[in-house]
C-alpha cells in the first residue's frame, strides 16, 4: 500500500526530555526520603486537641485502670493483692492530680491564667 501523506516531525527536544525524566526517576532517586519517626509507639496524639480534652481523656483512662486493679485485688490474696492495692492506690492519686488540672483548665480570667494564679 502506498502512503500518500509524510511521517509527522519529531519535536527531539521533547523527547530527549521525557527520556532523561524517566531515567531520572527510575535510576536516580531522590537522596533525601521521607522516613518514618523513630517513634516506635503504637498509639499517636492527633495533633491540635486542647489540653482539657486530653485531660479528660487520660482523667477516664486512669479511672478505667483503677476499676480494673481493684477488680484484681479483691480476686487473688497474699503478696500479689498486696501489689495491686498499691497500684490501685496509685492510680488514685494520679486521677485526682489529673481532675485538679481539668478543673483548673477549666476556670481561667480573661488573660487566659488559672482563675487560683497569685497575680
Amino acid at each position: 500500500m502506498i502512503k500518500h501523506s509524510p511521517n509527522p516531525p519529531l519535536d527531539s527536544t521533547s523527547l530527549h526530555a521525557a527520556a532523561h525524566r524517566a531515567i531520572d526517576y527510575y535510576l536516580n532517586p531522590p537522596t533525601e526520603t521521607k522516613r518514618p519517626a523513630e517513634d516506635h509507639g503504637i498509639f499517636i496524639v492527633r495533633k491540635g486537641i486542647d489540653a482539657e480534652t486530653l485531660l479528660i481523656n487520660a482523667s477516664e483512662d486512669l479511672a478505667s485502670a483503677q476499676a480494673l486493679a481493684t477488680h484484681l485485688a479483691f480476686e487473688i490474696d497474699g503478696t500479689a493483692r498486696c501489689v495491686a492495692l498499691g497500684i490501685c492506690r496509685m492510680l488514685e492519686g494520679i486521677e485526682l492530680l489529673v481532675n485538679n488540672a481539668i478543673v483548673q483548665c477549666g476556670t481561667r480570667d480573661e488573660k487566659g491564667r488559672p482563675t487560683n494564679h497569685p497575680d
